[in-house]
């Protein structure tokens, strides 16, 4: 009966003592990205595609099985260029080494030019990411690689053209975990 006692005190103690240490399970995080593809522009009945290249930089918090950041992105695809900001939410297999993600993200293209037409309107932007994150056990960096496509309708309005605009990329993200 004493070592039932025993038994249940023991456990609770770890319980206790594992969530008294919560903020070891929250990972704050500051990184940077790079990303290659291409981008297609829709436009009545033309499409148009570019290779298109992305750079950017990310802040957010992770948990053991979620992971949400705020984005920013500098796209160009010649001749367009834009400045994305995004809040991303990912879900994540909480294994070791390697953790598969899949995540999605909302934002807003708030500056960019279409030099060939006009300046691109602030319009919304939707996207979704599959990737995989490598932990490096010894330092307190991250690696994601990831797939990402991005969308944003009506970028501009020239004269009822009102083109919409759709990047995939590969890309590469380090991450600092403080």
């Amino acid at each position: 009966m004493k070592l039932n006692y025993l038994g249940i005190l023991t456990a609770a103690a770890l319980t206790v003592s594992g969530s008294a240490n919560a903020a070891s399970l929250f990972d704050f995080y500051a990184g940077a990205m790079v990303g290659v593809g291409g981008a297609t522009v829709f436009a009545n009945d033309m499409d148009v595609s570019k290779s298109a290249q992305s750079y950017g930089a990310v802040i957010g918090f992770d948990i053991p099985v979620f992971r949400f950041e705020l984005e920013y992105d500098y796209m160009h695809a010649a001749p367009i260029e834009m400045h994305v900001g995004m809040i991303n939410a990912y879900a994540k297999m909480p294994l070791p080494a390697v953790k598969p993600y899949l995540g999605v993200g909302i934002g807003n293209v708030f500056s960019g030019t279409d030099e060939d037409f006009m300046d691109i309107d602030s319009v919304a932007a939707y996207q979704a990411m599959l990737g995989v994150t490598f932990d490096i056990p010894v330092l307190p960096i991250d690696v994601d690689v990831e797939g990402r496509v991005l969308y944003a309708a009506d970028i501009y309005d020239y004269h009822g053209l009102k083109p919409d605009f759709l990047q995939y990329e590969a890309r590469l993200k380090l991450r600092y975990v403080f």
